[in-house]
């Protein structure tokens, strides 16, 4: 059975943060998300994560708070930042604390995955040349672009829901059309 990685999901925005636990789920990850820090340092008691996905700016704190608060309690935490502030003070911060990754909002949830599968415990899995190309853990950042059928649902901030390869299909019956004119 494979093992999941734990991560936890600290951001404020709802939709945000729902289309990134369900694209991390997909991915076979353990997800759970907390709405800001309070909630990320008290959810520890009951889910331990492998890895922090926090926002920089949150409603009661810094992402850099969470984060120092969170590692006081389980020092093997890795951090990935989520920031729509891509400033030269966020990114010295984040590498006095040792946070290698960065991403600037806004991202693809592709990006996160692989972000995500590529630090941590597991991260000799997915080495090059190793046996196995996601690990034995079975985590995964599918790449829709190779993989035609595999459709991911993304929540818009109206709402409503949509495919996020539709773009792609739409692309491909457009060409199919410009072919049927000729």
């Amino acid at each position: 059975m494979a093992t999941n990685r734990r991560v936890l999901i600290v951001e404020d925005e709802d939709i945000l943060a729902s289309n990134l636990q369900a694209y991390l789920e997909r991915a076979c990850c353990e997800a759970r998300v907390a709405p800001d820090g309070i909630s990320a340092i008290n959810s520890l008691d009951a889910f331990v994560p492998d890895v922090l996905v926090l926002d920089y700016r949150l409603p009661d704190m810094t992402g850099f708070q969470v984060l120092d608060a969170i590692r006081s309690r389980c020092a093997s935490a890795n951090a990935i930042l989520m920031t729509g502030q891509p400033r030269n003070e966020v990114q010295a911060e984040a590498a006095r604390r040792g946070i290698e990754h960065i991403l600037f909002k806004p991202f693809p949830l592709a990006e996160l995955s692989k972000v995500v599968c590529s630090i941590g415990p597991y991260a000799a899995a997915h080495a090059p040349g190793g046996a196995e190309p996601h690990g034995e853990h079975g985590l995964t950042h599918p790449d829709r672009r190779q993989h035609k059928h595999n459709r991911f649902p993304m929540r818009l901030y109206d709402g409503t829901w949509l495919f996020a390869d539709r773009r792609h299909a739409h692309k491909s019956l457009q060409g199919q059309a410009d072919s049927d004119e000729e």
